[in-house]
């Protein structure tokens, strides 16, 4: 399964990676930001996974997920948002605008896995 992380922190997009290297998922594409990330999904339309940070600066995660959710080529791309953004309405927000399952930071591998497990439909 090819994975797409975007995050503006390289830490957090390492700490992604290597949770989901530890879960089996090796083929993980990065972005810097919500542009950025744009541009890879474009150039990498068999993305099967879109896990996304909320704050980032050129075009931020609720404008990525509503730009990915606006393209018929990706309308059924599970999007799982991880952020520091935990409030009962910014939850409300991001899944009005198309997110599939939503991560507070900090999290653990575990939790990671849970909600990669729900939004794939897959269990151990």
């Amino acid at each position: 399964m090819k994975i797409l992380v975007v995050d503006d922190s390289s830490t957090m997009r390492r700490i992604i990676k290597n949770t989901l290297a530890r879960l089996g998922y090796k083929d993980v594409l990065e972005a810097a930001d919500g542009l950025e990330g744009w541009n890879v999904l474009n150039e990498n339309p068999d993305i099967e996974m879109l896990i996304t940070d909320w704050n980032m600066p050129e075009m931020n995660g609720l404008e990525l997920v509503k730009k990915v959710r606006a393209d018929e080529r990706f309308e059924d791309l599970p999007i799982i948002m991880v952020t520091t953004e935990g409030g009962k309405a910014e939850v409300i927000t991001a899944l009005k605008a198309g997110v599939n399952n939503y991560i507070v930071k900090p999290f653990t591998p575990q939790v990671l896995k849970e909600k990669l497990q729900a939004v794939m439909g897959t269990a151990d």
